[in-house]
């Protein structure tokens, strides 16, 4: 497995679970900054590897009508301020090759949307920034046929890739994630994301809006890291009934560093199993 560093933190390669969390969009400059602050707190107190998220720009949104954030330029300017003075590293989302290179002046990951998996044009331009690029598997993508998307940007040279698993369509307005698929993607040879997020999403299912399923964050999130991941993607918000994108299937702020420590007990575990006992067990209600 090969290992990928971003901003001071290593993923993959056996290092331990990483974080990749924040606000869906940004919502403003100071919303922005105080989530971020309150993650960075987080990531002292626990001692975990977090790399901060936030979109300039949501250009996929279910209705025209809905919030998509900035913009590029201001977008940039409030990810480059967090940058500084948090000093966390910063993922975004790109949707268009031209906004590559000038994310990757401020970002330590460019993000390709899942719908825009398969763009050639936006994968090589990202690519060629030489920055970390994360690809989430489209939703109409097998796990193994994500090869060809790591092939046209390990072609222009750039090895720092992340592949990042976020459900799969399983009928109208719902997704399933398939658990063979975390080890499949391993197969690949390059670090594997779980989108908690976006896996519970019920596309289209709210009126004009994605709707989704909070409620399940952990578990499911459980059951990823234990398939075996090396990082973990939630969106986060203090207040997610008043989010302006992905409201519905958002961690309250306040959960997330309990279950980034559940999260982590459950990586250590898969990465370092107890060696099983040369004693015998008792069969149920029997004494040996």
């Amino acid at each position: 497995m090969k290992a990928v560093s971003i901003g001071g933190l290593t993923v993959g390669g056996g290092s331990p679970l990483v974080f990749i969390v924040g606000p869906c969009v940004i919502e403003s400059a100071a919303h922005a900054m105080e989530m971020a602050t309150a993650i960075r707190e987080i990531a002292a107190r626990t001692r975990l590897g977090v790399i901060f998220k936030a979109s300039y720009d949501k250009a996929n949104r279910t209705s025209r009508n809905s919030f998509r954030g900035p913009g590029l330029d201001e977008g940039l300017r409030v990810l480059a301020d967090i940058k500084v003075k948090t000093g966390l590293p910063i993922l975004t989302d790109i949707h268009e090759p031209a906004h590559a290179a000038v994310s990757a002046q401020v970002v330590d990951v460019l993000q390709i949307p899942a719908f825009l998996s398969r763009q050639t044009d936006l994968l090589v331009a990202a690519a060629r920034t030489g920055k970390a690029v994360n690809v989430k598997k489209g939703q109409f993508l097998s796990p193994r046929d994500v090869r060809h998307v790591v092939d046209k940007i390990t072609a222009e040279g750039n090895t720092s890739v992340l592949v990042t698993e976020r459900g799969v369509s399983f009928g109208y307005n719902n997704l399933v994630v398939d658990m063979r698929a975390f080890p499949m993607l391993r197969e690949l040879g390059y670090p594997v994301v779980f989108d908690v997020t976006h896996s519970l999403q019920l596309p289209g299912a709210g009126d004009g809006v994605t709707a989704g399923l909070a409620e399940y964050i952990e578990p499911l999130a459980s059951a990823g890291v234990g398939a075996g991941v090396d990082a973990v993607f939630m969106e986060v918000h203090e207040e997610p009934a008043r989010a302006k994108s992905d409201a519905a299937n958002a961690l309250r702020l306040d959960k997330l560093e309990a279950l980034m420590l559940k999260l982590t007990r459950i990586d250590a575990a898969v990465r370092n199993p107890p060696a099983p006992s040369s004693k015998p067990h008792a069969a149920h209600g029997v004494t040996m």
